[in-house]
């Protein structure tokens, strides 16, 4: 019994699946990183929007007798 043509296709084929299976897993992992990173990045804006939110709520008040001290002194300027 030698090595035939059908059991070269047969080894061909299952080292094809091999290949392909690793390169999948590669693939897999890569993505599975760039996911992290995504979700890392999300949870930092998501942070900041919340630290931002935070200062507008102290500064609105501020801001607003600002704008009503400015509206005081125009209206002192033009008379």
């Amino acid at each position: 019994m030698g090595f035939t043509l059908a059991n070269f296709v047969t080894l061909l084929d299952i080292g094809c699946w091999a290949v392909c299976f690793w390169w999948m897993h590669r693939i897999s992992q890569r993505q599975d990183i760039v996911l992290k990173e995504l979700q890392q990045q999300a949870h930092s804006i998501e942070e900041l929007s919340r630290e931002e939110r935070e200062i507008l709520k102290q500064l609105h008040p501020t801001v607003q007798k600002i704008d009503e001290n400015v509206d005081q002194v125009k209206e002192s300027t033009q008379a």
